[in-house]
């Protein structure tokens, strides 16, 4: 791929396989399922949460360095894209205690690990 899939600036970057079909995230040349080639896709980014938990626990240092107000708890979950993929990505939510499984979600590519946010209505059915 020209591209790294989790490039920010690519958006949500997966590949589709050319003959069973099956789509995964990130992208890959070869289809997990059968081996055979996969070419590029854009995924929606559009999904529903399938599990989830909380890291309530900083991460032991070194490599971890505090942020400056100290380390706060999130949320951490598999979205499942309308294509059948499950992407894990940290949950952007103001309220911990909202989190469902089956809530609607958008995820996009960033740095390291997808994140996902609350779907607005118009985003639901993208």
């Amino acid at each position: 791929m020209a591209t790294h899939p989790r490039s920010p600036a690519t958006g949500l970057k997966g590949s589709r396989c050319s003959g069973c079909l099956v789509a995964v995230y990130p992208a890959d040349d070869a289809c997990p399922r059968c081996g055979g080639p996969a070419d590029p896709a854009a995924l929606s980014g559009a999904g529903t949460l399938w599990t989830w938990t909380v890291q309530r626990y900083a991460p032991k240092s070194p490599p971890y360095q505090a942020p400056p107000g100290g380390f706060e708890p999130f949320a951490v979950g598999y979205v499942e894209l309308k294509e059948g993929v499950r992407v894990a990505a940290v949950l952007d939510v103001d309220d911990l205690d909202a989190v469902r499984i089956g809530m609607p979600l958008m995820v996009t590519a960033g740095r390291g690990v997808p994140r996902a946010r609350p779907a607005t209505l118009g985003e639901e059915g993208s």
